[in-house]
């Protein structure tokens, strides 16, 4: 039963993907972490044993801490940043619960190397329209919370990538883009083991506005409206990606929770 310390793999899964979502830590130990080398979205792993020294990088945050069964390891880091003021909670029943549940884990190895802030950083061209407005979307509330994205020339991305130990994405000839006629955001749902109906759909959306394939979604033509108008407010490319992040967390939201709901306008009553 869940208690004002704890929260349920349930609960805990319709927060992650929003912008209400909870800091997740990792602390399971080494051994338990090598035998299953994945993360629930967005978490960060720490050990507990440090935790005296990187509590304060959370502070003023809600937390979350996920261990293998959600027992010692997690009710004791949680114990220790709750004296530090931070509200933390533990996630019932730990990591075995969550993927035992069926719900999505990304893969370690999928994950670029972080900096020396614990920040992945992500580099692609300059004036974003769909794609490279979705991606870092789908990154910052699945992935990495903290990660951070240089738009630059679309000449100096591959240079810039190298100098700054950035990932490229979104241009040919990298990992991170387009293969066959899937966009970089269909690559990355799949390649992060995000595959939820929710995300389909707007994988859907994203590829159709970008590919030019309206046809696959009768709400693309509404994304490529939004995102040249976004495109058309902002010459700054990092306004332009907080300005869309709220625009995918409502597509996000009305693709897992509302396709069903329909609008009408009453029926006026004319006396005769």
């Amino acid at each position: 039963m869940s208690s004002y310390t704890s929260i349920s793999s349930e609960k805990l899964s319709r927060l992650i993907g929003t912008a209400k979502a909870p800091t997740l830590v990792d602390v399971r130990l080494d051994e338990d972490f090598a035998a299953d080398p994945r993360l629930i979205p967005g978490a960060i792993r720490h050990s507990h044993l440090d935790v005296q020294d990187w509590a304060h990088r959370l502070t003023g945050q809600s937390v979350v801490v996920v261990c293998q069964k959600g027992q010692k390891l997690s009710e004791g880091t949680a114990a220790w940043l709750r004296c530090g003021n931070i509200a933390a909670e533990v996630l019932e029943g730990g990591h075995l619960a969550w993927t035992a549940a069926e719900l999505p884990t990304v893969p370690v190895d999928r994950i670029p190397k972080r900096d020396g802030r614990g920040r992945t950083v992500w580099v692609t061209r300059s004036r974003p329209k769909i794609d490279r407005i979705a991606c870092p979307w789908l990154i910052r509330r699945f992935v990495d919370p903290a990660a951070v994205f240089l738009f630059v020339a679309s000449a100096e991305v591959g240079a810039v990538a190298e100098r700054f130990d950035a990932t490229p994405f979104d241009i040919e000839n990298v990992f991170w883009s387009h293969r066959g006629e899937l966009c970089t955001f269909d690559v990355m749902v799949s390649e992060f083991g995000l595959s939820t109906p929710a995300l389909e759909r707007l994988a859907t959306m994203v590829r159709a506005a970008d590919t030019a394939r309206l046809d696959l979604s009768p709400e693309a033509p509404g994304l490529l409206a939004a995102s040249l108008g976004l495109s058309r407010m902002f010459d700054d490319d990092l306004e332009q990606l907080s300005a869309g992040m709220l625009l995918y967390d409502a597509f996000y939201r009305w693709c897992r929770d509302a396709t069903r709901e329909t609008h009408n306008w009453p029926t006026s009553k004319v006396k005769p």
